[in-house]
């Protein structure tokens, strides 16, 4: 990964699988966990500020050579919590996902909306 990735896209379900395989495609190899961290940040996206959010979502290599996923919405002050969903509950994972799979995570915002960010691991050559 030379050169970063960058889209600019409405949150929507159908986006995705789209964005995976775009990750997938701009590492050129199998990355599941990027993968997994991608869908989950989007996901929440979906959820939690609204569906058809504009966002962008930036793959690229950190000075110090980590790979730093981000995706950016317009909503600047909407907190992420880790919860510890029951059993039986459908939701309340995707961040627990993030946590156990990033090597760091975290959120930046500012006036003009959030950024959640993670560095996954990613599978050498």
């Amino acid at each position: 990964m030379i050169e970063p990735l960058v889209l600019e896209l409405l949150a929507l379900p159908k986006a995705v699988p789209e964005v995976r395989r775009a990750v997938r495609d701009h590492l050129g190899a199998p990355c599941p966990e990027v993968q997994l961290c991608v869908s989950e940040l989007l996901s929440n996206v979906i959820a939690h500020v609204g569906e058809a959010t504009p966002v962008t979502v930036r793959l690229f290599l950190t000075p110090d050579g980590r790979t730093r996923l981000e995706v950016t919405d317009p909503l600047p002050y909407s907190w992420l919590v880790l919860r510890n969903p029951a059993l039986d509950e459908e939701s309340g994972r995707g961040l627990l996902l993030l946590e156990t799979i990033a090597l760091h995570w975290g959120v930046e915002q500012n006036a003009h909306g959030k950024t959640v960010w993670c560095e996954p691991p990613v599978p050498g050559p």
